[in-house]
């Protein structure tokens, strides 16, 4: 009955703008109160205590993990209590085994203590409003991708609504106003995310650890055996290629109560007609997305991955990648693998809602707008050895150029606060 309650008043109110801002400013002044009274003042400070969490607890993936995982390897950190946040906690209790790992549940009592206690957050998405770092806990911001979609205060009409822009503006004014350190895979992003995070005019320009993305450290250290191992789990059959088609959200799909959804832009059909003798495609959308897919139909051919915790993986066992606007080729072009870039709906999404940091003419791959072109397209770069040609090698210059691991140098700075 509390939860039916619950639903009913989260779908009335994000019917109203008016109420729904009025319901959120609400709920982060009585958690942001609940975490002063009861946790920011009543525990110090551990200098050894580091939380980790990616995507807000819906996963251990990203650049936590990666940086986790070089904790792990170096003994210089044995003594750190590392604490992963979940969502659902008992699905990671195998990080119990780790060296002094801790599992808490992602808002719980646990876990709000653990913020008051760690010394250093890190995350790859924004840490709960109601969170206020003490002068001396760190705020290492990961982030999850390069951007080629505009970001915070880049884009200019969010939802087509002043007053929603001016909410998104003021969602990331307060995220960035936490920050210690953001990490940086390039020139280009540190510039790009400097704009969309408002840094310049919050003083925090200076906050760039720039020496590559430690989530990227797997595509240069991954091993055939680790990629054999992946495709038994995820029951792919030998021989077949495989493509990951991973589209990113849109804001405009969107059901009250529910959250955003993603309307499939392709017809499966035509592709399991076309390719399903030769092919296997990992489908994975957006975190942000919450409805489900029914694949039943395409049993062996479409495996629904939206729900595997490590993209890397599917990096890694994946042949080509298709996309639309999501970052996922910036890392995936590591790999230098062929990259399709299906935009169906180019026009209405540049137009009406994001626009791009960068001209579509420098993608390392080919647009394709209609489904016979994808269609063709695969055929031909999965009939052929890939080589990277000029278009792809500059693309990387440009938007990856610490094609090396980079976790360890990453911690060491933030451990030794020297940027």
């Amino acid at each position: 009955m509390k939860k039916r309650l619950k639903k009913w008043l989260i779908k009335i109110c994000s019917a109203n703008p008016v109420l729904k801002q009025l319901a959120a400013n609400t709920s982060t002044f009585l958690r942001t109160t609940y975490y002063k009274l009861f946790f920011m003042n009543k525990y110090k400070i551990d200098e050894k205590v580091i939380l980790f969490e990616s995507f807000m607890g819906r996963q251990m993936s990203c650049s936590p993990k990666a940086l986790y995982r070089a904790m792990l390897r170096d003994e210089k950190y044995k003594d750190y209590k590392k604490v992963w946040a979940f969502v659902t906690p008992k699905q990671h209790q195998e990080l119990l085994q780790e060296g002094n790992t801790i599992v808490v549940e992602y808002k719980s009592k646990e876990y709000y203590k653990y913020c008051a206690m760690a010394k250093y957050w890190v995350t790859n998405s924004r840490m709960p409003k109601e969170l206020i770092p003490k002068k001396e806990q760190e705020y290492v911001q990961c982030w999850h991708g390069t951007p080629l979609k505009r970001l915070g205060y880049d884009i200019k009409m969010y939802n087509g609504s002043r007053r929603a822009t001016a909410e998104l503006r003021k969602t990331y004014d307060t995220d960035a106003r936490r920050y210690t350190y953001l990490l940086s895979p390039s020139d280009f992003y540190t510039e790009k995310i400097t704009s969309a995070f408002h840094l310049k005019e919050l003083k925090k320009e200076d906050i760039f650890i720039q020496e590559g993305y430690p989530r990227n450290d797997y595509l240069y250290e991954y091993t055939n055996a680790a990629v054999l191992s992946i495709k038994e789990k995820l029951q792919i059959l030998d021989g077949k290629k495989v493509i990951l088609y991973a589209p990113t959200w849109r804001e405009n799909q969107h059901k009250a109560g529910v959250g955003y959804t993603y309307d499939l832009g392709v017809d499966f059909d035509k592709l399991y007609e076309q390719l399903r003798d030769d092919y296997v495609i990992l489908f994975r959308a957006h975190y942000f997305v919450a409805n489900a897919f029914d694949f039943e139909k395409y049993k062996g051919f479409v495996i629904d991955v939206c729900h595997y915790d490590d993209i890397n993986h599917l990096y890694v066992a994946s042949d080509m990648l298709i996309t639309d606007y999501s970052s996922a080729f910036f890392d995936y072009a590591n790999l230098n693998r062929p990259i399709l870039f299906y935009m169906y709906d180019f026009d209405m999404y540049k137009n009406n809602m994001r626009d791009f940091y960068i001209d579509i003419e420098e993608l390392p791959g080919p647009i394709l707008k209609k489904e016979d072109e994808l269609i063709e397209a695969i055929k031909i770069y999965g009939s052929k050895e890939f080589e990277p040609d000029d278009k792809y090698n500059t693309f990387n210059d440009r938007f990856n150029p610490y094609r090396y691991p980079c976790s360890k140098t990453v911690l060491e700075k933030i451990i030794t606060n020297q940027i």
